[in-house]
């Protein structure tokens, strides 16, 4: 795998299946459990603006995990250890023309969280929210809460409905 940096979430790929795979990257707070939630720039024409699970695209015969890690430290100058998956959902990107399948898995940060730098391309900022906290960046119907309350549910030991 090469090291260079492609940014492609707005490559056209008119009618092709696209893989990505996101964490939910958690750390405790003063005994607080919170989510690391980067907001994407404004610059992006893919929900410009918006709170996410960080990730990125799985290059052709790339690991699932070995992509996800490599997303998080072009992104964020970050070293994950990557945890188990524990979602998967299927969403149509209109801006690139493809059907994308992510695989959101479970992470913590290998390197100290103070050392997070964040590529202005990709992100302006970021939050650590707790659960509820969390709930309120997110539209009611938007994936990413669903996924944000399914990892705060199952660290907290729930058994939950994926449907």
């Amino acid at each position: 795998m090469t090291n260079k940096i492609i940014h492609d979430s707005e490559t056209p790929a008119h009618g092709q299946q696209v893989v990505t795979a996101s964490a939910f990257i958690h750390h405790v707070f003063d005994g607080v459990e919170k989510v690391f939630l980067p907001k994407r720039a404004e610059t992006k024409k893919f929900l410009p603006g918006f709170y996410e699970l960080p990730g990125g695209h799985i290059d052709f015969g790339e690991g699932l995990e070995e992509g996800l890690a490599r997303e998080i430290k072009e992104e964020m100058g970050m070293r994950i250890n990557v945890g188990d998956p524990f979602t998967a959902f299927a969403d149509i990107n209109y801006v690139k023309g493809s059907h994308t399948v992510e695989i959101v898995y479970f992470a913590t940060f290998l390197d100290p969280v103070e050392n997070i730098v964040l590529h202005p391309e990709d992100h302006s900022g970021y939050v650590w929210a707790a659960e509820d906290e969390a709930m309120t960046l997110f539209d009611v119907s938007d994936e990413a809460l669903k996924n944000v309350q399914r990892g705060f549910a199952l660290l907290r030991g729930e058994r939950i409905d994926v449907g």
